[in-house]
């Protein structure tokens, strides 16, 4: 039973060709919510702990825009935006993401996503903030 459970999500992967599907984990998480049968998609950066649900009784069960969204608010517009130029998951997941996860900045892990310019401080925290 679990082999053809394996062969079934393999086969659904294989038509998983958008790049955006490579901001999230490749093991699928089938679930039911309410009833409902769900596909899960976890995404992979480091401190998000978001889940996407694709609901697969709705017309639009192959839709990826819930995804792109969170992408957006999560990698960002420019990643994305790269994403998008390559011309499949794969290689996004071995060009993009995989640099991105090894190579980021402090910087960048701390960069505001809204506006405003980013400060520093070389004051030492309180012992009640170093909790």
């Amino acid at each position: 039973m679990n082999k053809l459970i394996s062969q079934w999500i393999e086969r659904l992967q294989k038509e998983w060709i958008s790049p955006v599907y490579a901001f999230f984990d490749p093991i699928l998480i089938i679930c039911k919510i309410d009833g409902r049968c769900v596909h899960e998609f976890k995404c992979q950066a480091h401190a998000c702990k978001a889940k996407i649900h694709r609901y697969l009784d709705t017309k639009d069960a192959q839709s990826t825009g819930n995804m792109r969204k969170h992408v957006k608010s999560c990698w960002g517009d420019d990643i994305l935006s790269e994403a998008d130029a390559a011309k499949d998951a794969n290689e996004v997941r071995t060009k993009i993401i995989g640099s991105i996860l090894w190579i980021g900045s402090i910087t960048v892990a701390f960069k505001r996503k809204g506006k405003g310019k980013i400060t520093y401080s070389h004051q030492q925290h309180t012992r009640a903030e170093a909790r």
